[in-house]
């Protein structure tokens, strides 16, 4: 049997329990009762066939409890008493990258970090420590090497086949990502071919630019120096080179001990495999290839500029496939609990892939695009889950910063903070007493008599009446209006608060938070906050500050001049 939920109204035509005067004077609540639309479906399952054939559809208008209305001034009244629901500034879902400032190592080595937070759901950090290994928690549980999570997500084959196929894929069928694409995913590739003068590299000029040159440079085709030792490539110079007609480069074998392999190097007839993608070349292995004849040997573009993090992370991992590093989160999320390959894989989908238990929300998806450098076309904001791409892409700004690429994100500025109003504060409320329904409903479903039974009958609307009564009667936001004078009530309903449910507490914000940011000009007032505790935790909005559809506030662009 299925229960759904049709439409919901508040209001037909006069429907209103009293007007907003004699809600003041009798000690009422200005609401109006929530009425949904059910439709109960009961369906007949054929026991050989597993066919289904619906036997039966009840529809029926079930009362959900009162709905508080909002006055034409922006007040709600509970019981009598004019009442505001203050807004509530808290961090924007999306992902933010930081470092400890040097405070956490006795060196003051920067160790960068990555977090994707959601709206809800679980979060994800990503973090370097002291030796340069790369680190990922969920939930600021126990950390697991990077690796271990790129393992488990779907390999490019099995991607496609979730593409072409539109029924889901049975398990065996579901292969994670091997070292090899892992390490393709952060690294380019430089091939080295093996011909009768020996070892040769194709000449990039960019590859070359500012190198100090250990030997001198060889064209591979001429046999002719074009660069003298200990010379300094300018970038003019290795253009000059390559406008020579220089492809091809040779290169010394000290040039090639100390590099990654970059492929498995398979033995296409035996099946041996003769080097693992992400082995270091040591003059043992270079030896064993030289001898194997093997004529072409990809290895990872790791220089100067991009360090091996992601390299050296694989090779801590115990972890080599999905089904290992699969029991292995599952042993972090529910330690003691032992793992079978069914609970492990739904508990991995269940955290970040599952639209019921993790939402990034429109906005979070918005930001996450900017961050990472997708556009809206690739990845609408109805998308609403993490995908595979976000995780890589984040790792791969990661290891830009680690390399010294780029910017850390300020936590402070408030395109990183957002505002939730009334309707929003009041949906995430209304949202649990949902799920308590749920449940209820669930259980009740399962116990009665399902051909006798009224839509009505199954739901207890109790739970998200109650939530709404709290909601709205005793929220930390939800606050008696100040009525000493007109002035005095628009100000408290311009009022943005940091504290209240999903945000700060008094004890817990730090300097940081409540200071003034450059961010706050033309947006929130610099000088109106209150003296005590709470300084810089409850601000105002400008006179001209506008809050957008995502819920960022917004200021006119205006040049100030003299």
């Amino acid at each position: 049997q299925v229960l759904r939920f049709l439409q919901a109204k508040t209001r037909d035509g006069a429907n209103f329990l009293n007007d907003v005067e004699e809600c003041i004077q009798r000690g009422l609540t200005y609401a109006a009762p929530l009425k949904v639309r059910l439709r109960l479906i009961v369906w007949d399952v054929d026991e050989e066939t597993g066919s289904r054939s619906v036997r039966d559809i009840k529809e029926q208008d079930v009362y959900m409890g009162d709905m508080p209305l909002m006055t034409d001034n922006g007040t709600f009244i509970i019981n009598g008493t004019e009442r505001v629901i203050v807004s509530q500034m808290h961090r924007s879902p999306g992902v933010f990258f930081d470092h400890d400032r040097g405070k956490t190592h006795s060196s003051g080595k920067y160790l960068f970090a990555a977090r994707v937070i959601p709206y809800r759901g679980s979060w994800l950090d990503f973090e370097f420590d002291a030796k340069d290994i790369c680190y990922v928690r969920i939930d600021r549980k126990r950390k697991l090497p990077v690796t271990t999570l790129l393992y488990a997500l779907d390999s490019a084959a099995t991607e496609m086949q979730r593409v072409e196929r539109e029924a889901p894929l049975e398990p065996h069928e579901v292969h994670g990502m091997d070292a090899e694409e892992i390490l393709n995913s952060f690294y380019g590739q430089v091939v080295f071919a093996r011909g009768p003068k020996g070892w040769s590299r194709t000449f990039d000029p960019d590859a070359f630019r500012g190198v100090k040159l250990a030997e001198a440079l060889v064209d591979a085709r001429t046999g002719e120096v074009v660069a003298e030792k200990d010379a300094k490539l300018t970038p003019r110079m290795a253009r000059k080179i390559a406008e020579a007609g220089t492809t091809e480069v040779l290169v010394s074998r000290a040039e090639l001990l100390g590099r990654f392999v970059a492929e498995d190097l398979v033995n296409m007839e035996t099946g041996e495999i003769w080097a693992e993608a992400g082995e270091e070349l040591t003059e043992i292995k270079l030896n064993l290839i030289e001898e194997l004849g093997l004529n072409r040997l990809p290895t990872l573009s790791i220089d100067q500029a991009v360090g091996p993090w992601m390299r050296n992370t694989l090779a801590v991992d115990k972890n080599s496939n999905r089904d290992e590093a699969l029991m292995d989160i599952y042993r972090v999320m529910r330690p003691g609990e032992p793992p079978t390959p069914e609970t492990a894989e739904a508990l991995f989908r269940g955290l970040f892939f599952d639209m019921e238990r993790y939402d990034l929300s429109t906005v979070g998806r918005v930001k996450m695009n900017m961050r990472l450098g997708f556009s809206l076309e690739e990845v609408p904001d109805y998308v609403r889950i993490l995908r595979k791409q976000d995780i890589v892409a984040t790792l791969r700004v990661l290891l830009d910063l680690k390399d010294g690429r780029g910017q850390i994100d300020d936590i402070d500025n408030l395109g990183n903070r957002r505002v939730r109003s009334v309707g929003e504060l009041m949906e995430n409320q209304y949202r649990v007493g949902l799920l308590r329904m749920e449940r209820a409903i669930k259980e009740r479903m399962g116990s009665v008599d399902i051909d006798t039974v009224m839509p009505h009958d199954l739901i207890n609307a109790k739970p998200a009446a109650a939530a709404v009564r709290e909601f709205f009667g005793s929220s930390q936001l939800s606050q008696f209006m100040d009525q000493t004078n007109p002035l005095s009530e628009v100000t408290h309903k311009r009022r943005l608060s940091a504290l209240g449910p999903g945000g700060l507490t008094r004890e817990r914000a730090g300097f940081e938070v409540r200071d003034v940011h450059p961010t706050h000009y033309g947006r929130i007032c610099p000088i109106e906050t209150p003296e005590g505790p709470n300084i810089g935790l409850i601000n105002s909005l400008a006179t001209f500050a506008k809050v957008n559809k995502y819920g960022f506030i917004e200021t006119p662009y205006r040049l100030v001049k003299d």
